[in-house]
């Protein structure tokens, strides 16, 4: 089945019960997480809770197979979140040969059986949790693969040197990543929470490398998941640093966007960046703030606080990541916390 031609359907139907809905409004009470979830990307639906998720990594023995799909699936449970999404763990290899700009014609483009293991656990997760929530798959951009390939200096070094020699190995690690897009959708996910970086502050002394050496490459494979899935999350990481702004970034694809709303000079109101990529906000949490170090009674009013100030329709999240140590019950407090804000 088309995913995109299944998303326009189901939103035709929420739209049309909001024809027989006294005040022409569509509530998500009655909705399973699936249901609601979609239902927030209908224009005009009213929100009436605010949904939630926040993601961890799990330790190395729940990365890949059966035992990620069961670690998954005990932390969806036990935190009440909305959706159910696969940390991406199968991190490029490095490759040390790759020294110099012209020495990126030697990158492999690995095929599917290297995603094997990551493909496994999504493929388990689907049947298990599909008819419930939302099933996502975190994506790193090729950026962001070709920095784990070398490091994130080199690479950017190579960039700002020789950007048309680099791009020989962007251009394989894209069409590796395609493969495993393509193979994600084949098993059924619902969309993916898409990460992209390289366009920090001060990353490039002329803003046009990213623009025409990174931004290529991350639209390459965001315009098929848009193509092929209902629910897409467009995620601008701070990991290696803050933005200056993130004009390079509105027109991306992806019916959410997650950000740090802290700038290098500012902070933007969710309101502000919600009409500025014209698309629903997940955040207001940040990774290594309250959530990760007070008690349960503390994060929940904290999230109260957060949500009173958020834009219209919202999901409520981190910025990035929470630490691997935070207790799962701040996690449960921040989501009931969620469910219960009063809109």
């Amino acid at each position: 089945m088309n995913s995109r031609r299944s998303r326009r359907g189901f939103l035709r139907s929420v739209l049309a019960a909001a024809a027989v809905v006294p005040g022409g409004t569509v509530t998500f009470a009655e909705r399973n997480k699936r249901d609601a979830m979609l239902a927030l990307l209908a224009r005009g639906a009213r929100q009436d809770y605010i949904p939630a998720a926040f993601f961890i990594h799990f330790d190395q023995a729940f990365h890949f197979g059966q035992p990620a799909v069961q670690k998954h699936l005990e932390y969806f449970r036990y935190t009440a979140m909305d959706f159910v999404k696969l940390q991406y763990e199968r991190t490029f290899p490095q490759v040390p040969e790759i020294r110099r700009p012209e020495d990126w014609r030697n990158m492999p483009s690995y095929k599917l059986d290297f995603y094997q293991p990551v493909l496994d656990a999504l493929k388990g997760l689907v049947k298990e949790a599909k008819r419930e929530a939302l099933v996502l798959v975190t994506l790193y951009s090729p950026f962001m693969c070709a920095g784990h390939t070398t490091s994130l200096p080199l690479l950017t070094g190579h960039l700002q040197e020789n950007p048309e020699a680099v791009r020989r190995g962007l251009e394989a690690i894209t069409g590796s990543l395609m493969l495993f897009v393509k193979e994600c959708i084949r098993l059924g996910v619902d969309g993916f929470y898409a990460s992209t970086q390289g366009g920090e502050a001060g990353r490039f002394a002329d803003p046009q490398v990213f623009a025409r050496h990174v931004k290529p490459f991350d639209l390459v494979l965001m315009n098929e998941m848009n193509r092929s899935c209902a629910f897409n999350i467009l995620h601008v990481c701070d990991y290696n640093g803050p933005y200056a702004d993130f004009s390079p970034y509105v027109d991306y694809p992806g019916h959410v966007v997650n950000c740090n709303p802290q700038l290098t000079s500012r902070t933007l109101a969710w309101k502000e960046i919600a009409r500025m990529f014209n698309r629903p906000c997940m955040g207001g949490m940040e990774r290594h703030g309250l959530i990760a170090s007070c008690s349960a009674e503390q994060v929940g009013k904290a999230v109260t606080d957060v949500l009173r100030e958020a834009s219209t329709p919202f999901i409520l999240g981190a910025d990035c990541t929470l630490p691997n140590d935070i207790g799962w019950g701040n996690i449960r407090a921040a989501v009931a916390a969620a469910h219960a804000f009063q809109l």
